[in-house]
């Protein structure tokens, strides 16, 4: 998930810093505009979770510091809910005018308020998801409840949240009370995902019943169990992510199945390795796969390792096989099950191996027929299998032409 790393200026002048996440293939069949919980930024990791999940989906996601938050520009204290309302579209108004239209807005914890008042001023939007949202900006106040008098009688105060001191002001205690949440939920007229934990100690459940009690169908509410506010278990983040993506395919009009009608011809397949250990997107005839490797040799186990994949490619090709051997010639082949197994072994065990001294990998190969088959037909069928496209693949000698693609630059400021 290589971001592109951009800016864009909002209505105040203020230049926002915002990163692009693409499917590993670079053509989206939809964009997201994220918004980040109160006081977080872009780079939390469940931001970022949530990121991957809808872009193994094929969905791209633009997320951003809001106004004095980050790397973007800006003074907090004289930033308030309003303000990141007025972000959000006015990065939403950048994603239209320098890529696509945001289908899809997701709001975590503050940032999901924001997002339902400012979708209303997007109007290519068609869905709405919200991860911990407060049913009013308000709840902030919760937070800040130590330093209310002070903020009242001084005009701001100097508060630590999420362990970073921030300068508060009365003005962000007006802006919030300015802002009646029932009337922009009410009218949303979007489809409608709330996500919210039961446990959440930091925005309560009822904040959840609330926004689902005012909005319009379509509406959706998934518990997230046991989670946390801020979704620190990546599988919670991760989890969230993937149901956000399967539920806004019904309402973003991009179908996966378009993304997967290509021409037989077309076989190119895109693999892609961040940062963060071995782990690799990989996007084949438009389906989304995860390869990695054990955590025993640094990986983090969250797909098949390439071997895994690379054998697994010759018991399916056994099986297709097989299948339309039996179909064509009306064996009465119920069911085909092919185990495998690799290894590297001394080619002194190998009785065909020309270089004693070396290593060779082996594939143990065992079929499993189900059917009324009598021993001919097996025997044929196990002749058959030696004849599978991948079988002979990979035992011919095969050329691979490798160059380097054309360096991808950080995309430019607009």
């Amino acid at each position: 998930m290589t971001p592109q790393k951009l800016t864009f200026e909002n209505a105040d002048g203020h230049r926002l810093a915002a990163r692009l996440d693409l499917p590993v293939d670079g053509e989206p069949v939809a964009s997201a505009l994220f918004a980040h919980c109160f006081t977080c930024s872009k780079n939390l990791a469940a931001a970022g979770h949530v990121s991957r999940a809808l872009t193994q989906a094929g969905i791209a996601v633009l997320r951003f510091d809001f106004t004095g938050l980050g790397e973007s520009e800006g003074d907090f204290a004289e930033a308030g809910f309003g303000t990141n309302v007025n972000d959000l579209v006015d990065a939403a108004r950048f994603m239209t005018e320098r890529f696509e239209a945001p289908r899809i807005v997701i709001g975590h914890s503050l940032g999901g308020a924001a997002a339902l008042v400012a979708s209303a001023r997007i109007p290519d939007v068609a869905a709405v998801a919200t991860i911990g949202a407060p049913s009013s900006p308000e709840h902030v106040l919760r937070q800040l409840e130590g330093s209310l008098e002070e903020i009242q009688e001084r005009g701001e105060a100097h508060v630590t949240l999420a362990g970073r001191r921030f300068t508060i002001r009365k003005e962000f205690l007006d802006d919030l009370d300015e802002h009646r949440m029932e009337a922009a939920i009410e009218g949303l007229d979007r489809a409608l995902l709330i996500l919210h934990a039961p446990l959440d100690q930091t925005v309560g459940i009822e904040h959840a019943a609330r926004i689902f009690q005012h909005a319009r169908h379509p509406k959706s509410f998934v518990s997230l169990d046991q989670a946390d506010h801020l979704l620190t278990d990546p599988a919670d983040s991760q989890y969230a992510g993937a149901l956000i993506a399967a539920w806004a395919a019904r309402y973003i009009g991009a179908p996966q199945q378009e993304r997967k009608q290509r021409e037989p011809t077309d076989n190119r397949i895109v693999a892609r390795t961040g940062t963060e250990g071995f782990r690799t997107e990989i996007l084949a005839n438009g389906h989304s796969l995860v390869s990695d490797e054990p955590t025993s040799v640094g990986g983090s186990n969250a797909g098949p390792t390439p071997y895994d994949l690379l054998v697994a490619a010759l018991g399916a090709c056994t099986s297709m096989t097989l299948r339309m051997y039996a179909d064509r010639k009306h064996l009465p082949l119920e069911e085909v099950t092919v185990r495998l197994r690799h290894a590297k072994v001394h080619a002194a065990d190998c009785a065909d191996c020309e270089k004693p001294a070396s290593k060779i990998d082996q594939i143990e190969r065992e079929i499993e027929l189900t059917g009324a088959l009598d021993e001919a037909q097996r025997e044929r069928l196990l002749e058959i299998a030696e004849r599978c496209p991948v079988h002979r693949t990979l035992e011919s000698k095969v050329r691979i032409m490798s160059r380097l693609a054309e360096s991808l630059d950080v995309a430019p400021d607009p």
